[in-house]
């Protein structure tokens, strides 16, 4: 998946949820609880481990729709707060959900390692390197069907080699 480009030249941050995603993680936190809006934005940092902070203009409007769909209840509490939980509604879309919301988790958890490893500096130039020497190649040179194949055979070599290690 290619990252969107600015018109500066930089690199926009990939989204870290697909559409709909951040429901199902929002209803499967509310398990574990009735909870607020604020709680659930520290959950969801927690969980991708700091590499996403979901804003309020995010997280209030799915809020909203989950209320609207009747899968979580938000009631005033003395304190001025709002308390969210799930509903048996709501528990039953999540049972339905339940494979997708563990791909979901697992492709947090691969997301969070790799923003580990890309902190690494030896890690950070060895990919750096293999983009640009990629970009050359392939993006600025020409490359014939067979070359094409050489270099997607080379890349899956390596990635198998690494799945190899101990």
């Amino acid at each position: 998946m290619r990252h969107a480009t600015s018109a500066d030249g930089g690199h926009r941050r990939q989204r870290f949820f697909g559409h709909g995603e951040l429901r199902l993680v929002i209803l499967d936190i509310l398990t574990r609880g009735a909870s607020h809006g604020y709680e659930l934005i520290k959950e969801i940092e927690s969980l991708t481990q700091g590499n996403y902070t979901p804003s309020p203009g995010v997280i209030y409007p799915t809020l909203d729709f989950l209320q609207e769909q009747t899968l979580i209840s938000i009631t005033d509490e003395e304190s001025g707060r709002k308390k969210i939980a799930i509903t048996v509604a709501g528990q039953r879309w999540l049972d339905e959900h339940s494979e997708q919301l563990e791909q979901i988790l697992d492709r947090i958890k691969a997301r969070c390692v790799g923003h580990q490893l890309r902190k690494d500096p030896q890690m950070k130039r060895a990919l750096e390197n293999f983009k640009a020497v990629l970009d050359l190649k392939v993006n600025q040179g020409d490359v014939s069907p067979a070359q094409l194949k050489q270099i997607v055979a080379i890349i899956d070599g390596a990635a198998l080699e690494i799945t190899r290690l101990e």
